[in-house]
């Protein structure tokens, strides 16, 4: 050993170092709460298998009747519609909050301000009890008949009359109570994603000569997307949810309600609330999904990685800097 030693001195060489050896960390506290998690998982399998309470398969065979799948499709388009306008008027909101009018962001902020205030359930209550503070609701000028007989004419200038009782129940009041609600949280999100936006976006397209209207549907928008588009994305589900609250109203058709009347009926309420949970996961997961899909398409551009090309330019432009 010595004799290699003076060898690889002589000849100048170093003797290659000795490999290493890694010794991997144990960590108990993990494997013991893999197991309690295993166990418990184990024990909430079997109640659910052979627990008789549940009755899988008439919870089964009626989760899936046609008057269940039509609450579905219900809960769905209530779902769809009350978002698609719930985003409109919290796009006008924001912009009117944003207003450098006094009066036109004081109306937003009061409007903000008042429907988050209110739970949807106590709103929803009110929007189908309006039928009973008016009866007729009509569009046009109310006084026109005695008006139009004092010059010879007979003549009735509303254009439209609509019955209170009839517009302000089922669907059609559900509808107007969540979006109104939605309105207010939406407006906060995207003016969230206009103030993300870098101010000078808006300058640049303001000394090209475009429209405020123009800049923020053209440039400022689009950008705001990748901000606005997540919490989007949480508001949709649980809009999902709240469709659960339309029993205010009430909503027959609505899913939850025609789970709770099975469940009435056939004096089966577990098995029927399970039936209820499953389909709020399947629908939220559904959604969860197109959430993730969307996100991906706003967000390109964004923390992307470096390409090749992209670096070796990059590292031409740094080498002929320093020259």
């Amino acid at each position: 050993m010595s004799t290699e030693t003076d060898s690889d001195a002589a000849t100048g060489r170093t003797a290659p170092p000795e490999q290493i050896r890694a010794v991997p960390v144990r960590h108990p506290g993990r494997w013991i709460a893999a197991v309690v998690i295993a166990v418990l998982v184990a024990m909430f399998v079997h109640m659910l298998v052979t627990n008789p309470v549940f009755q899988w398969q008439f919870m089964v065979d009626n989760m899936f009747s046609p008057a269940v799948l039509r609450g579905a499709r219900t809960t769905l388009v209530m779902t769809v519609l009350a978002m698609l306008l719930g985003v409109l008027l919290g796009i006008v909101i924001a912009v009117m909050r944003l207003s450098p009018n006094p009066i036109v962001s004081g109306a937003a902020w009061v409007y903000v301000w008042f429907f988050r205030a209110i739970p949807r359930l106590v709103l929803l209550f009110f929007v189908a009890s309006l039928g009973a503070l008016y009866s007729t609701y009509e569009l046009g000028f109310p006084f026109d008949r005695q008006l139009m007989g004092l010059f010879g004419f007979d003549a009735d200038l509303r254009f439209l009359s609509l019955d209170g009782n009839d517009l302000f129940a089922g669907f059609t009041a559900g509808l107007i109570g969540l979006v109104l609600s939605e309105g207010a949280y939406m407006a906060e999100i995207v003016r969230a994603g206009i103030q993300s936006v870098d101010p000078g976006q808006a300058e640049a397209a303001s000394a090209l000569g475009l429209s405020r209207g123009a800049t923020m549907r053209r440039i400022v928008l689009p950008q705001a997307m990748r901000v606005i588009i997540p919490p989007t994305g949480n508001e949709t589900i649980a809009m999902l949810k709240d469709t659960s609250l339309l029993i205010a109203v009430p909503v027959t058709s609505e899913l939850n309600f025609q789970l709770r009347a099975i469940g009435s009926r056939t004096f089966q309420v577990i098995p029927l609330a399970v039936a209820s949970i499953l389909w709020y996961v399947a629908l939220s997961s559904l959604l969860m999904v197109g959430q993730y899909f969307l996100e991906k398409r706003f967000s390109r551009g964004f923390g992307a990685r470096e390409t090749r090309a992209q670096r070796a330019v990059r590292r031409a432009q740094e080498v002929g800097a320093t020259h």
